[in-house]
């Protein structure tokens, strides 16, 4: 999110509190709602509508390309414009947040903005039931060879994207991912659903990240991760030992946390939580400010006033850790591992006009400026009507990045991309009849793959 335009707002000497009051037990709790008979019916009706259009759209053409047919102009022209407001019609529906109400679902309750906001039922005790699960269910280890199990977790929203385009390269950054995981050993969940309607947009990791904890018990780490950023180290490995007593690992400046408490302090855009009752815990505390409508409205109200630089909006997820993290730092602050060793996130304006330059001078493995594990497209909203940036230069430089972390990949095949911003690729080693000793050499899943460059 940018900061172009706005002034940074005075910080209060005092930190305000959440705006809401906390209550032991009346807290509204949420889970996924199975979808009805009524609204697969719907969904079904839909997609036959839209299938049937297309068809009718195709007939239409032909009509006026091979001069079948006795409609007159007029008649056609009527009978086309009748059929693409229909189709606009159908696709606004499929977009829309809400889908049609069925008949058998009650109505849904009313949040009590009174009563403090709850992700679900209060997990006590998290950390002995999981051992005992573990211990009881040996072939589902948390550790493979030494290794803690990990699990990725990306989304998108559940509609089609207002750019077309934008659904062309959520394709690509998800492509991305599967191959940083499959190299990896990584197991990936891709999202589109809202498991909480109240915690949309920003918010909607927070319910899903903590299903994803008590569902899968084996799971080490849970990593959340943009569905605007990409990899673009394709060798380098989190160092998980590092945080042996740390239960989250988040980019960021301690500086400007607790000296300057600034709004972005730290990105949310690619974090990683243990699966243990700390980490429950904290996203029941970070949850509160997240509910649409008033709540959200007051507590961006709150981070505004609290944090430097904030522009007036909403409540986000970001700001609302910052905050918790500062007021209630005694708490948190002990588990949280602040990383700016390596690229967690890698604010992409200042990398992506570099690759040739890391190429030439570098090799990937090192996950720092000198080649960013991660590259993070803030502000660009591909998927999204509008940015931060112009489109134009947001695309270009999403083509670049993803190029340059598919040359690592294409490189084991011996194949490349013409250029950092062609789709296009071509072979960069010959075939030969010996090509093990090309698997012993380009495969960055071995531990001897280091210093060999992929081609640009």
């Amino acid at each position: 999110m940018g900061q172009d335009g706005f002034t940074p707002q005075k910080r209060s000497t005092t930190f305000s509190p959440l705006p809401t009051t906390a209550t032991n037990g009346g807290g509204r709790h949420s889970s996924g709602r199975v979808i009805t008979r009524g609204r697969q019916i719907q969904k079904t009706f839909n997609n036959i509508k839209i299938t049937i259009l297309c068809g009718f759209v195709t007939i239409l053409v032909l009509r006026g390309t091979i001069g079948v047919g006795n409609l007159g102009s007029s008649e056609a022209d009527a009978v086309n414009q009748n059929v693409i407001e229909e189709t606009n019609r159908i696709l606004a529906e499929i977009r829309s947040d809400s889908d049609p109400t069925d008949p058998d679902e009650p109505p849904e309750p009313e949040i009590n903005p009174n009563v403090t906001y709850t992700l679900g039922p209060k997990i006590e005790n998290w950390d002995v039931s999981r051992k005992n699960w573990l211990e009881s269910n040996p072939e589902f280890p948390n550790y493979v060879n030494g290794k803690p199990q990990i699990l990725l977790l990306t989304g998108s929203p559940p509609n089609p994207c207002d750019n077309p385009i934008g659904d062309h390269y959520l394709l690509k950054a998800v492509k991305n991912k599967i191959d940083y995981c499959r190299i990896h050993g990584i197991e990936i969940v891709y999202n589109m659903a809202h498991l909480d309607k109240e915690l949309a947009g920003y918010w909607a990791k927070l319910p899903m990240i903590r299903r994803l904890m008590l569902s899968h018990p084996k799971v080490e780490w849970i990593w959340w991760m943009d569905s605007d950023a990409l990899f673009t180290d394709m060798v380098f490995e989190i160092p998980l030992s590092k945080y042996g007593n740390h239960n989250l690992v988040i980019h960021g400046y301690p500086d400007l946390l607790f000296d300057q408490k600034s709004w972005i302090a730290l990105n949310t855009g690619s974090f990683l939580f243990r699966n243990c009752q700390w980490s429950l815990d904290l996203l029941d505390a970070w949850a509160p400010m997240g509910p649409k409508g008033p709540i959200r409205d007051e507590a961006g109200k709150i981070l505004t006033a609290n944090l430097k630089g904030r522009p007036a909006f909403e409540a986000d997820d970001q700001s609302a850790l910052i905050y918790l993290l500062i007021s209630q730092k005694d708490q948190w602050m002990d588990k949280v591992f602040i990383e700016n060793s390596y690229y967690l996130h890698g604010y992409w304006a200042g990398l992506v006009d570099r690759y040739e330059e890391m190429i030439e001078k570098y090799h990937p493995g090192l996950g720092d400026e000198r080649w960013p594990f991660v590259t993070h497209f803030v502000g660009c909203k591909p998927c999204g009507s509008y940015g931060d940036y112009p489109v134009e230069q947001c695309l270009r430089s999403m083509e670049r990045a993803f190029n340059f972390a598919d040359n690592q990949v294409l490189n084991l095949y011996g194949f490349g991309h013409r250029g950092l911003l062609s789709p296009k690729i071509r072979r960069i080693r010959n075939e030969t009849d010996t090509p093990l000793q090309y698997v012993d050499q380009f495969d960055i899943r071995r531990p001897a793959h280091g210093n060999d460059r992929p081609q640009s």
